[in-house]
C-alpha cells in the first residue's frame, strides 16, 4: 500500500491499490532462505536489561488482563448482589472496553512524548484505586462508574507495554517475545479463574475479595518498573530530537500521521476483528459453563485452566512461527483451524470439551501471539506506544458490546429453568458458535488483504531519515530479488519503505 491514496507524482492511488491486491496471493509464501530456529537459542539471544524489559511489560500486561476479567468470571455473582440481570452485569464489560481508547491516546501520547517508564507507573497506581473502588461499589451505578473509569486505566497499558517489550528486541527473537508478551492476556485470565476460585467462593466478602486483592500486585509491578530505565530506542529518540530541530517529537508526530494514516486504518480493522474474537471466545464462556452446562465451580475453574494453557501455548508457538512463516499466513492458519473447532468447542458436552476448549483458544490466541510485533512493525517508530495502544483500543471499542450482544440474543433461545432458580438458563452456545464463524472470517479476510512489514527497522532513526527524505512509502510493487534476500535474510517485507 502507498503512504498516501492521493496521486505524489509518481503513481496514481488506483494503481498502487490494484498492484497491492494483485500481490496478496505471491506474498504469502515464506521467503525461501528463512529456516525454523530453536527457540530456546533465539530466547538466548536477549541480555538482561532486554529481559527485564520484556519481564515488567509482561507483567503489566498480565494484571490488566487479571483485572478486566474479573467482570466477566463473577457476572453472575455480582448481578445477585446488586440486584440485576447477568446482561446488565455485562454492561460493566462494555463500558471498560469503550473507554480504553481514551485511555490509549493519553497514555500513548505520554509515552511517546516522555517516556515509557512513568506513564507506566501512573497507570498501575490507576489500577489500584479502581480494583479497590469496585471492590466497594453498593449501587448497579457505582458499579458503572467505577468501570467506566478503570476502562480509562487500562487503555492506557497496552501500547506502552509493546513498545518495552519490543522496540530493544533482537529481530531474530521478535515473534516468539511478541507471542510470550500477548499470552500475558491468557496467564492474567489464568490467574484469575485460580483466585476467582480461591477467594470468591471461600470468603465472607465473596466476589468482592477478587477485587480488592487485584489491587496488590500492581504495587510490586510499579517498584519492578522504577527501578528500571529508558529503553534504548526511546533514548536514541531523544537524543535526536535534541540534535535536530528537525526531528522534534510533534514534526515527526505530524509526519507520521500524513504518511501512515491509511495503515492506522486498517490496523483499527484488523484489531476490530481480534478482539471480537477474543472476547466472543471469552468473556461469557464462563457464564454459559455455570448457567447452560450447570458446571460446578471446581469444573468451571478447571475447564478455563485448561482453556488458558491452550491459550498460552498457541501464542508462543505461533508467535515463533510468524518469524519464518510470515505474520499474516501465520494468522491465517490459526484462523482456519479455529473454524474447524467451533462446533466441538461450543456443542461437545461430555470429557471432550477440555479438547475442544484447549485447541479452540490455541488457535484464537495463537493467532494473537503475532499481533504485538504485528502492530510494531506497521506503526511509526515516533508514535509507536500511541499508535499499538490506539488501534487495539479502538478495535476493543468496536467489539465492546460482544458480551452483551451475545447474552441478548441468547435471551432468544430459552432453556428449562428450575423453578427455584434465581438465574434463568439460555442456549448461549448456540449463539457463541454463530458469532465465531462470523469472526473468523472476518479476520482472515482482512488479514489476508492486508499489508506486512515484517523484519522491519524498529529504530526512530531509520524513520527520521525516511521522514526527512520524504520516502515514508510502503511499496508492494515487487519484491527484493533472491541474491538480496540471501545477503539481508532477516528481510521479507510485504510493505516495504522505499
Amino acid at each position: 500500500m502507498a503512504a498516501s491514496l492521493a496521486s505524489d507524482g509518481k503513481r496514481p492511488w488506483h494503481v498502487r491499490l490494484s498492484q497491492h491486491l494483485a500481490t496478496r496471493v505471491s506474498s504469502l509464501k515464506p521467503p525461501s532462505n528463512v529456516r525454523f530456529e530453536n527457540p530456546f537459542r533465539v530466547l538466548g539471544l536477549l541480555n538482561r536489561k532486554q529481559w527485564l524489559f520484556f519481564l515488567v511489560a509482561f507483567a503489566g500486561w498480565t494484571w490488566d488482563a487479571f483485572d478486566f476479567f474479573t467482570v466477566s468470571l463473577t457476572a453472575s455473582s455480582i448481578a445477585e448482589s446488586l440486584g440485576r440481570t447477568v446482561t446488565d452485569i455485562t454492561w460493566g464489560i462494555t463500558i471498560v472496553l469503550m473507554l480504553r481508547s481514551v485511555g490509549a491516546i493519553v497514555f500513548g501520547l505520554l509515552s511517546d512524548k516522555y517516556g515509557r517508564k512513568w506513564p507506566f507507573i501512573w497507570n498501575c497506581v490507576l489500577f489500584i484505586i479502581c480494583e479497590m473502588g469496585t471492590g466497594f461499589v453498593q449501587t448497579y451505578e457505582q458499579f458503572l462508574a467505577v468501570r467506566a473509569l478503570f476502562g480509562i486505566a487500562m487503555g492506557g497499558i497496552y501500547g506502552n507495554c509493546a513498545a518495552t517489550a519490543l522496540e530493544d528486541c533482537p529481530l531474530v527473537a521478535r515473534g516468539i517475545i511478541s507471542g510470550m508478551l500477548q499470552e500475558g492476556y491468557a496467564l492474567g485470565y489464568l490467574l484469575a479463574v485460580i483466585f476467582n476460585r480461591a477467594l470468591t467462593t471461600t470468603t465472607s466478602h465473596g466476589w468482592r475479595s477478587l477485587f480488592w486483592f487485584g489491587a496488590v500486585p500492581p504495587v510490586l509491578i510499579i517498584l519492578f518498573r522504577i527501578c528500571l530505565p529508558e529503553t534504548e530506542t526511546y533514548k536514541a529518540q531523544k537524543n535526536m530530537e535534541r540534535a535536530s530541530h528537525k526531528a522534534s517529537f510533534m514534526q515527526m508526530a505530524k509526519a507520521s500521521f500524513k504518511n501512515y494514516w491509511h495503515i492506522m486504518i486498517y490496523l483499527v480493522v484488523i484489531m476490530a476483528g481480534f478482539n471480537f474474537m477474543s472476547h466472543g471466545s471469552q468473556d461469557l464462556y464462563p457464564t454459559m459453563l455455570e448457567v447452560q452446562l450447570e458446571f460446578g465451580a471446581n469444573k468451571r475453574t478447571v475447564t478455563m485452566c485448561v482453556a488458558n494453557l491452550g491459550a498460552i501455548a498457541g501464542g508462543m508457538l505461533f508467535g515463533h512461527m510468524s518469524d519464518f512463516m510470515g505474520r499474516r499466513l501465520t494468522i491465517i492458519i490459526a484462523c482456519t483451524l479455529g473454524g474447524a473447532l467451533i462446533y466441538p468447542w461450543a456443542f461437545v458436552r461430555n470429557g471432550g470439551i477440555m479438547a475442544a476448549v484447549f485447541l479452540l483458544q490455541f488457535m484464537v490466541q495463537g493467532a494473537w501471539g503475532v499481533i504485538p510485533i504485528y502492530l510494531s512493525e506497521l506503526s511509526p517508530p515516533a508514535l509507536r506506544a500511541f499508535i499499538v495502544g490506539l488501534a487495539y483500543q479502538l478495535g476493543n471499542l468496536a467489539s465492546s458490546a460482544s458480551s452483551t450482544i451475545e447474552a441478548t440474543i441468547g435471551m432468544r433461545f430459552p432453556l428449562e429453568t428450575p423453578a427455584d432458580a434465581t438465574i434463568k438458563r439460555y442456549d448461549y452456545a448456540k449463539v457463541m458458535a454463530s458469532f465465531m464463524g462470523c469472526v473468523f472470517g472476518f479476520v482472515l479476510i482482512v488479514s489476508f488483504l492486508g499489508p506486512e512489514n515484517r523484519s522491519a527497522d524498529l529504530s526512530v532513526g531509520h524513520a527520521f531519515e525516511s521522514q526527512r527524505d520524504e520516502e515514508y512509502e510502503y511499496d508492494v510493487e515487487k519484491s527484493p530479488p533472491d541474491d538480496a534476500e540471501k545477503n539481508t535474510p532477516a528481510q521479507h517485507q510485504d510493505t516495504q519503505v522505499a
